[in-house]
């Protein structure tokens, strides 16, 4: 059965899941070890999964990375993160990135949003 996307954001996600699927069949264990510090990253701390999810979204906005972009918006909206809380976070982004973070903030970060958004109804 072919996935059927109905937006280029859930496209772009399910093409990163597809990606790391055939990455681990190749080295399961880097993969493994690199699934398992990233986890340990994210869990829940004295920061909060909320707050480590904006915290990786403006680093992916920095370093000009769409996948994670996408990854890290979707994070956000999951752990609860409103789309003020996300635009705030690329303005804090833009003041280090500048124009280079926000073209990806009027184009793809919007875009995400709205995208991630109209799939939760």
């Amino acid at each position: 059965m072919e996935f059927e996307a109905r937006n280029s954001t859930e496209a772009a996600l399910y093409h990163y899941k597809a990606g790391l699927g055939l990455f681990t069949e190749k080295m399961p264990e880097l993969a493994q070890q690199f699934n398992a510090f990233t986890e340990e990253c994210f869990k829940e701390g004295v920061l909060s999964q909320k707050e480590k999810q904006l915290i990786a979204l403006g680093i992916s906005l920095y370093s000009q990375d769409e996948y994670c972009i996408i990854y890290h918006i979707k994070g956000c909206l999951d752990q609860g993160c409103s789309e003020q809380e996300i635009f705030e976070t690329v303005g804090v982004t833009a003041a280090f990135g500048g124009g280079a973070t926000m073209s990806q903030a009027v184009t793809l970060v919007q875009e995400c949003v709205q995208e991630l958004n109209q799939l939760k109804q």
